[in-house]
């Protein structure tokens, strides 16, 4: 019964039903005796939201991104880490509480930032990101780090950059020196391109990735070749992620 429940939730899925949509309208076009050149657009959208909605796809991009950390796991010396810096992604605001939060990833990596600094004493707890809100993201982790037990003298505040390569050169000005040691700390996804940048500031820049977005196949085999808004998300994310590693290479 749970394997028939969760494939009934997969056809629920929003992604999957506007899928079946485009294939109705597909099938209507061409019975209506139009011209076979007039619905290629219409088919080149199905394939692209069938093949971006689908969990083969999806966890191939995102395997494609996180790999080098996926076999070729941190094993360095984290006890000699000087600093451990996270890396912001982004903040939401709602007005009726009068507050601002980290976004879900945000907090993800802020949480594996404190689990780190608690296991390697580093002297410096560094919080990067401005965002668009009226707080920045630096802020935000800030406080939230110190909720969470970081000493309040131990937290720096970066927060005047907007992307990862002004999130590098601001930890760099807060510093002023290559040979510090850097615990960096970011998605698994934004490692790659976070690493390559701060290793141009930093001779020793540690990775350590807060979560992953690849996972090992598994569940219903019908459920992974259904379109899902989950799988269409994290697509989303890598092809955002693979773009902006081509742009800084360009740059």
């Amino acid at each position: 019964m749970d394997e028939v429940y969760t494939v009934l939730k997969g056809f629920l899925d929003p992604l999957f039903m506007v899928f079946v949509l485009l294939l109705i309208s597909f099938v209507v076009f061409l019975l209506n005796f139009k011209k076979k050149s007039d619905a290629l657009l219409l088919f080149l959208c199905i394939v692209l939201i069938y093949g971006a909605g689908i969990a083969p796809v999806a966890n191939y991009l995102c395997y494609y991104l996180e790999k080098d950390y996926i076999h070729s796991p941190n094993t360095g010396t984290r006890n000699n880490i000087d600093a451990i810096v996270v890396l912001g992604n982004g903040t939401k605001e709602i007005k009726t509480l009068k507050e601002t939060f980290s976004s879900e990833i945000g907090y993800l990596r802020l949480l594996h930032a404190v689990e780190v600094y608690n296991k390697t004493g580093a002297r410096y707890f560094v919080c990067s990101g401005k965002g668009k809100s009226k707080i920045s993201e630096a802020e935000v982790m800030a406080k939230l780090a110190e909720k969470l037990g970081v000493p309040g003298e131990k937290i720096r505040m970066e927060a005047d950059s907007q992307n990862t390569s002004e999130n590098a050169a601001g930890v760099s000005k807060m510093f002023g020196n290559k040979n510090i040691s850097i615990g960096l700390v970011t998605s698994a996804f934004h490692m790659k391109r976070s690493e390559r940048v701060f290793k141009k500031y930093f001779n020793n820049v540690v990775p350590l990735p807060a979560h992953y977005l690849y996972e090992s196949p598994r569940g219903n085999i019908v459920i992974r070749y259904i379109p899902q808004s989950d799988e269409l998300y994290k697509t989303s994310i890598a092809f955002r992620e693979i773009i902006a590693q081509l742009w800084y290479r360009l740059k």
